[in-house]
């Protein structure tokens, strides 16, 4: 991904990241209360051999450091640790209590450092201090029975003393532990979605899937998600000003043509084809256009309903020559809207759409309106809009952001393609207002290159 992906991903994971830095940090505190904390005495130990014979000072030095090697074992030998634990009447064994006891020797040197660890401070210091007390006692007995080993000195060097603060836990240290482990935490969730969910989301999702030209884009509204008619009734909002800028792409996609007629689908349920249609033909009729919207979704129909009108009798009575179509022609508006509506529904939409009578229809329409709008079912479940589409000048195909997923929309494309019906280009729906604000600009070349695409 490019740089700009990964800013988009985690702009749009922000809060994701945030809970998980919470959690995480939560975590770190929850642990700095709930573990004891351990506090660490240290001592150093300086050990000389005097007296050696046999040795020169290099060999004295060496033989020094090799006692030293030795010594780390031992001080940590129930022969040094026993003593320990009965002059201070510890609890702990000698076993339990050598685990909390650290013996090491610096490199090069003659000098151990013995760290003792303990819940108190002043017991830690303490054990330090005996510790050091009964080494020297095991090392004196085994080095004065020995002939020619010299005398063997233990000079503390760095007294014990009990710790201001604990070791373990360290406050700073954790919390910053619990901040890195929540921000690599909430990187993976948002790769992990970012590669599992394959709803489109963005321009750049739609680019992936498809060369089509996006016709425009409709903002996020919760009214128009409802099915509610916003364009007039928020005149100038940036709502209405993207259904406008859709209206005048649709003219420039039938340049040069006598008829224009225009199937609104999508690919599946729930994206908001009939709320598209319903206002972009009231948009279109304010601009002055003769505009008919047709409820061609003879499944659901829901456009009669948005517009509060009367759906009983309509589009499939006119098809089975029940009534005239002027009877059933309905208006809508201070701006005298058109609207067929769906009628009874059938039992057989898919073999009305494709009748005899459909086609007659819709070229009669096409003569008597300058833009024909059918609300149309998605693709995916039904192929109506594909058989209606093949008796228009072509589709219009409405994409819900985050509702639909990139297989989907890429099945629904194939499956006009496959059947040589125009698609004019994509209408993205459901966008975050500051997105959709770049859809305002889409220049007409754009649109008539989709035009020529799509013929």
């Amino acid at each position: 991904m490019e740089l700009q992906q990964y800013v988009r991903v985690l702009k749009r994971g922000w809060l994701t990241l945030v809970l998980a830095v919470v959690v995480m940090v939560g975590a770190a505190a929850a642990l700095l209360v709930l573990l004891p904390a351990t506090y660490e005495a240290e001592t150093r130990i300086y050990v000389s051999v005097e007296d050696a014979e046999a040795y020169d000072l290099s060999q004295r030095s060496i033989y020094s450091q090799e006692l030293v090697r030795s010594f780390v074992e031992l001080a940590q030998s129930s022969a040094v640790l026993g003593p320990v634990v009965e002059e201070l009447a510890l609890e702990d064994t000698p076993r339990e209590l050598s685990e909390r006891v650290s013996v090491a020797a610096q490199t090069g040197t003659v000098i151990l450092e013995v760290t003792v660890a303990d819940e108190d401070p002043e017991q830690a210091a303490a054990i330090a201090s005996s510790m050091t007390a009964a080494l020297d006692d095991v090392v004196q007995g085994l080095t004065t029975s020995t002939e020619g080993g010299g005398n063997v000195t233990l000079t503390t060097v760095e007294e014990p003393f009990a710790p201001e603060g604990p070791s373990f836990p360290q406050p700073i240290s954790l919390l910053g532990l619990g901040l890195l482990a929540g921000l690599a935490l909430g990187i993976v969730i948002l790769a992990l979605r970012e590669v599992l969910d394959t709803r489109v989301r963005s321009e750049d999702d739609l680019g992936e899937v498809s060369d089509l030209a996006q016709l425009g884009g409709v903002p996020f509204d919760h009214q128009l998600q409802k099915g509610q008619l916003v364009v007039q009734a928020e005149v100038g909002s940036p709502l209405a000003e993207s259904f406008s800028t859709l209206g005048t792409n649709l003219q420039f996609l039938g340049v040069g043509q006598s008829a224009r007629s225009f199937v609104i689908t999508s690919s599946v349920q729930g994206e908001g084809k009939s709320s598209i249609a319903v206002n972009l033909a009231i948009s279109l009729r304010a601009a002055g256009q003769r505009v008919l919207l047709v409820d061609a979704d003879l499944r659901r129909p829901r456009a009669a309903q948005m517009l509060g009108l009367e759906g009983a009798v309509g589009l499939t009575d006119v098809l089975r020559g029940r009534v005239e179509l002027p009877e059933v022609i309905q208006y809508w508006g201070p701006d005298g809207l058109e609207m067929l509506p769906a009628g009874t529904v059938p039992p057989n939409p898919l073999e009305l759409l494709g009748s005899e009578a459909m086609a007659e229809l819709v070229a009669a329409l096409q003569r008597e309106y300058e833009i024909v709008i059918f609300d149309a079912p998605p693709l995916l479940p039904v192929s109506d809009a594909r058989v209606l589409g093949a008796l228009c000048s072509g589709l219009l195909m409405v994409v819900g952001m985050g509702k639909v997923h990139k297989p989907q929309l890429q099945k629904a494309i194939e499956a006009v393609r496959i059947v040589d019906v125009p698609l004019f280009g994509l209408v993205p729906t459901m966008l975050p207002t500051q997105d959709a604000g770049g859809y305002a600009g889409v220049m007409p070349s754009r649109v008539a290159e989709a035009k020529v695409d799509a013929r």
